[in-house]
């Protein structure tokens, strides 16, 4: 990504996040003293399984007041949770390592180490890894609402969850399947040649 469409995205990045100064009085009212959750570990020291990946908690809603949920997932094998949106969050994602194509509204993005993307509440998103050797992604979701519920919940390894019903009780929309990989892997979009 051009250094020109960075400073572009991290503009917008930062308009759509709720006020700093809401960010800042949240986090001062939530905790005493500073969080580190070392690399690859876990905010709780808890292990989770997200379809094919592994996720790991990093900052923990209760550590801001409800202002931001993150977390950090390991990619193993292609492929990506069904398109959704959120009705009340923004879900941000920072590429660590590998590849990756994220549909946001009819838009799609290639997305390599380094990137990051913002999928806008009530926005339809999806994403995939397309990788060979597996990846990183860091997502975060503001305010964190129940998403930290969502994903502690207790899941079938090797499955992403296609129910309705589910997603609502979470404050999201189920709109349609995974991105085809094959699709994926084929398309290049006019961003990020």
């Amino acid at each position: 990504m051009p250094a020109i469409e960075r400073r572009w995205f991290m503009g917008t990045l930062l308009a759509a996040l709720p006020s700093l100064s809401l960010c800042d009085r949240a986090l001062a009212d939530s905790t005493q003293a500073g969080v580190k959750v070392p690399a690859d570990e876990d905010r709780f020291g808890k292990s989770r399984s997200i379809g094919f990946n592994s996720t790991t908690f990093k900052v923990a809603t209760g550590d801001t007041q409800g202002a931001l949920f993150m977390m950090e997932q390991h990619s193993t094998k292609p492929g990506g949770p069904p398109l959704h949106l959120h009705r009340e969050q923004d879900e941000f994602w920072y590429v660590i390592s590998g590849e990756y194509i994220f549909q946001i509204g009819s838009e799609r993005y290639r997305a390599h180490s380094g990137d990051c993307l913002l999928g806008p509440r009530n926005i339809p998103h999806a994403y995939a890894f397309v990788g060979t050797s597996g990846g990183k992604i860091l997502i975060g979701f503001t305010p964190a609402g129940r998403m930290e519920e969502y994903f502690e919940r207790p899941r079938t390894p090797g499955v992403y969850v296609a129910d309705a019903a589910l997603y609502r009780a979470y404050g999201m929309e189920l709109i349609g399947p995974p991105l085809s990989l094959d699709d994926a892997r084929g398309k290049s979009d006019k961003r990020n040649k």
